[in-house]
């Protein structure tokens, strides 16, 4: 395989904005020559939010086959207010039924994945009944919205959050019915936030190794590619720009050269937009970084 052709399968990109329209999110994606993007389908702040029109929809399934983007490349998030592990049965519900809409907005699109922070046990319950609930959550929306596979982030350790460990990943995924519609996205800075050191080849080998003995990456659907700006277990969720941070370009090099990471959607959320391009053109260069120069990617005809 060519430098070029893994690059190609290499889905590189941003967490890009939807604003004036969910269409935009392609733009936004082209103007930092992303192959590869995050996004959200709604207000990621608010519980509701006007349906879709026909117009829309086909407008983002337009501009997603002229700008070559396929389902697989694309990120979805949902929005800050769920939480499928909530302890009280009225906020689980409301959390599961705007979740529920997020789902039916991303079958809408056309797309597949809905990242998720797993949920919260706001010191009321155990994590154990709160990977029940997560998992309970789960099981219902797949029960009533086909297609779409739930994509679990891990998270940072910070509050009551779950998902720090990947434990408890991995039991949310065992009680998960449908095993075909689960997955995970790992988010760098909240792996190192939580303690899994990835700095040196040593720590990296580690770390992936425990994930796939735990976890196992064939759940894995997506990436946050984010620096961080505290060290190894500060149980603090502070994304740093490409390099600018504690995990160092070693790190950055021996993730980008790594295969296991092709083919699925790499979401910087750094700290500084204005840069995006420069840093995706930076990670590029790493690839096979013994290249010198950076090659062309990709020309759309459009």
């Amino acid at each position: 395989m060519t430098r070029e052709e893994k690059i190609k399968n290499t889905y590189l990109g941003a967490h890009v904005s939807i604003q004036g329209g969910v269409a935009n999110a392609f733009k936004n994606a082209m103007a930092i020559d992303a192959n590869g993007f995050g996004m959200f389908v709604k207000n990621q702040r608010r519980w509701d939010a006007k349906p879709y029109t026909e117009d829309e929809i086909l407008e983002f399934k337009d501009a997603m086959r002229r700008y070559k983007f396929t389902p697989e490349q694309i990120l979805p998030h949902d929005g800050y207010l769920i939480n499928l592990g909530s302890p009280d049965e009225e906020k689980r519900e409301k959390s599961l039924n705007a979740f529920l809409d997020e789902m039916q907005r991303v079958n809408q699109l056309g797309l597949i994945y809905l990242n998720t922070h797993p949920g919260s046990h706001l010191k009321e319950i155990s994590e154990d009944e709160c990977v029940k609930l997560i998992a309970d959550s789960i099981n219902k929306a797949h029960k009533a919205v086909s297609n779409v596979i739930v994509v679990l982030e891990n998270t940072a350790g910070q509050g009551s959050n779950m998902g720090y460990k990947f434990e408890h990943l991995r039991d949310i995924i065992n009680l998960v019915e449908d095993k075909t519609r689960i997955g995970v996205c790992l988010d760098t800075c909240h792996t190192v936030a939580a303690g899994y050191a990835l700095s040196t080849e040593e720590e990296y080998n580690a770390t992936m190794d425990a994930f796939e003995n735990i976890v196992g990456f064939k759940y894995l659907k997506g990436i946050h590619l984010n620096d961080s700006m505290f060290g190894v277990g500060s149980k603090k969720d502070r994304h740093h720009s490409i390099g600018e941070g504690t995990l160092g370009m070693d790190f950055f090099k021996r993730f980008m050269n790594d295969d296991r990471f092709r083919n699925i959607p790499i979401v910087m959320e750094t700290i500084d937009e204005t840069i995006w391009k420069e840093e995706i053109e930076l990670l590029r260069r790493l690839k096979n970084k013994d290249t010198e120069n950076s090659v062309s990617f990709y020309i759309y005809d459009l």
